[in-house]
């Protein structure tokens, strides 16, 4: 009863107003506005974006469009509704903005007119639209939604709909693997591709592209626009599909698909490669097919590298089969000579621009987080963002390459901040090489005092805690409270190059393990202000099973330990979790088939040498790493009498994304921080 007391009052404390003015809180993290989806208009002279604000009282967000001059100034709201408005698309002839909205009580396609200031309905489709784009023309859009496949037509699908919300019974029969993906369980229902004839206020002739293939289109769930595209002259959609069959739980065989923007016969264009290919994007004058592919099969994590095609010949190319990078995203320059690149690299993720004709990359940023690239003929707009500022857009003049920063969304609550100073280091890891990391100091860092760490565990595990503004795991809500926060890009990290990441599939407890305890070492020799002794180790996901790991094999180490949506069993996670590529890829294959591998660095079998106090946190919808783990180990901390608290959300799934979720989240990380170590 104590601890449900104590998990009560925290539930209640997290509805009061922060009383911190000048330290970053959980609840400045929380509440700070986000910016995104920024695209140029057609003459390159205005920038339309989207802007996530948080209502705390409704626990969501609201997003709005906004407008700026490219050489910027004072921005103008242009959507101010209670509803989401997502994703600006400027019209041809740059007159319009058309964007997505809720605001009829589904997703819908509407347009603002820039002289009137009108926004007129241009679709009322029976379901809602999940993605769109506009053929250069704007005489057809292509979107998304989801449907059921034995449909023809979205009123089919609404019927199926309703009749499905009428249903008594709720249970649902499957023939094969795949029952459930990330955070819900699968309805029958499938994201498809139509296209439609557009006129500026109305959409006509909606015709099905992708139901002649069984699959979602984007991909499921975090596939977006950026999965097809339009080709210049309006007449051609290329999309990527990945089969859904009984080997989709275990298949990472995404294809680029050809059909006619009116529909017809569908072609693959991509069949010889069994690994993942992804991103289609057309040269600006039509004469090339670019895209983003995987070379092996079965593995999430390979290098994304970028093959162009020549429509022409048919020969295909792959520009950076010689460059150890991963792109992230990509652009052409209108002349279609260069390609804009973003990717991870070396703690940062980093812009470049790539000559096509040379094949060689000029890095164009040098620290910091970029995204979200819209190109000019002679500027770049983008956004950026690092361990010291949320992201904001920004525009390069790519004839001086001179920055210069255009939203100022924070303005207002910035001014009232501090933040701690970072720098990233490196040290010797893992036989000799060369491991980077960050470290973050407090606000009012004293040079003379000791402080204790925070020593944050990135997940994937093929991921990166580097120079970027996190709105889940970010250090400076810890250096608000006093504490120093240590990052570090163990083996397996993305960034590096390849070989790097590929060198923690099948040693999770080795190489990166090792990677922690030097790096500990190494901050130990080299910060005298870190207390190491007093510490605190937390980590999600793979994060999460890194602390199981270490409360086996590195006890002594931490005060305490956190751990979030952690795998515990190692077995279990193979035969419960829904992406089997990932496991299977991990290991070497299945449990029945690899048993040893599974059980090598497996958590459970060192749970009687756990000491270590560890909050557990769970999200009951993860499908990814389910629940069961983190029961697991609570029940192991409990039963040898650790000292241990369970934090669940019933309502999130592997992140915890609702607004007041998270305030609560960081309270009772901090509290447990502050309950174990020493200020």
């Amino acid at each position: 009863m104590k601890y449900l007391a104590l998990l009560v009052g925290t539930l209640v404390a997290t509805q009061l107003p922060a009383t911190e003015a000048k330290n970053f809180t959980a609840e400045d993290l929380v509440t700070l506005n986000r910016v995104g989806g920024a695209t140029l208009s057609p003459d390159g002279s205005t920038v339309a974006y989207q802007l996530r604000t948080t209502d705390l009282k409704a626990d969501k967000g609201l997003y709005n469009i906004y407008t700026i001059a490219s050489e910027g100034g004072t921005p103008t709201q242009v959507t101010k509704h209670k509803a989401a408005d997502t994703t600006p698309t400027w019209s041809a002839n740059g007159q319009s903005i058309y964007f997505l909205s809720s605001r009829s009580g589904s997703n819908q396609l509407h347009r603002y007119d820039l002289k009137s200031g009108d926004i007129s309905k241009v679709t009322d489709f029976p379901v809602g639209i999940n993605t769109f784009k506009l053929s250069a023309d704007n005489t057809h859009m292509v979107f998304s939604a989801t449907v059921f496949p034995e449909c023809k037509t979205l009123a089919c699908s609404k019927e199926h709909f309703d009749k499905q919300e009428k249903q008594k019974a709720s249970g649902k029969l499957y023939k094969q693997t795949f029952v459930r993906h990330w955070d819900h369980w699968l309805d029958g229902t499938q994201s498809r591709l139509f296209s439609a004839k557009l006129d500026n206020d109305s959409a006509t002739d909606v015709t099905a592209l992708s139901h002649a293939l069984n699959g979602n289109v984007p991909s499921s769930p975090f596939g977006g626009a950026e999965e097809y595209t339009i080709s210049p002259d309006g007449k051609t959609v290329v999309f990527t599909l990945r089969i859904a069959d009984e080997k989709e739980s275990r298949s990472t065989n995404f294809d680029l698909y050809q059909v006619a923007i009116n529909g017809g016969e569908v072609k693959n264009l991509t069949v010889e490669n069994k690994a993942w290919d992804t991103q289609p994007v057309f040269s600006p004058d039509g004469s090339k097919l670019a895209w983003l592919a995987m070379d092996r099969p079965g593995f999430e994590a390979d290098r994304l590298q970028l093959h162009i095609k020549d429509l022409a010949s048919g020969e295909v190319t792959n520009l950076t089969k010689d460059w150890d990078r991963s792109i992230a995203s990509y652009n052409f320059s209108q002349d279609g000579k260069t390609l804009f690149v973003t990717g991870n690299n070396i703690g940062k993720k980093s812009l470049w621009s790539f000559d096509t004709k040379s094949r060689k990359p000029t890095l164009l940023t040098h620290k910091g987080y970029v995204g979200g690239v819209s190109v000019g003929s002679d500027q770049l707009i983008y956004q950026y963002d690092d361990l010291k500022q949320p992201a904001n857009l920004y525009r390069m003049d790519l004839k001086t390459g001179k920055k210069s920063q255009l939203t100022h969304v924070n303005k207002k609550v910035m001014a009232n901040l501090e933040f701690g100073d970072y720098e990233q280091f490196s040290f010797e890891g893992w036989n000799n090489e060369t491991v980077y990391g960050y470290v973050v100091k407090p606000t009012d860092f004293d040079p003379k005092k000791k402080y204790p760490l925070a020593f944050l565990i990135h997940g994937g595990p093929q991921g990166s805690f580097g120079d970027h503004f996190h709105y889940r795991w970010n250090p400076q809500t810890y250096t608000g409270q006093g504490f120093v926060a240590v990052m570090i890009d163990f083996h397996g990290s993305t960034g590096y190059g390849q070989e790097f990441t590929d060198s923690i599939t099948g040693d999770w407890g080795g190489k990166p393990f090792e990677d922690l305890q030097k790096g500990m070492a190494y901050i130990d020799e080299t910060y005298n202000f870190i207390d190491t002794d007093n510490s605190c180790a937390l980590g999600a996901s793979y994060g999460g099973y890194m602390i199981n790991w270490i409360a086996g094999k590195w006890p002594e180490q931490f005060k305490c330990l956190v751990n979030h949506d952690g795998i515990f069993d190692n077995r279990m996670m193979y035969y419960a979790t829904e992406e089997l590529w990932f496991v299977e890829w991990e290991n070497g294959g299945t449990y029945y088939e690899e048993p040893e591998s599974f059980e090598k660095f497996n958590p459970v079998h060192h749970v009687d040498k756990w000491q270590t106090p560890m909050l557990v946190v769970q999200g009951t919808k993860d499908f990814r790493v389910p629940e069961t783990q983190s029961l697991g180990t609570f029940t192991a901390l409990q039963r040898q009498g650790i000292p241990s608290q369970l934090l669940v959300f019933e309502d999130e799934n592997h992140w915890v994304l609702k607004p007041n979720n998270s305030i609560q989240w960081h309270h009772v990380v901090n509290d447990w921080l502050h309950q174990w170590l020493d200020q």
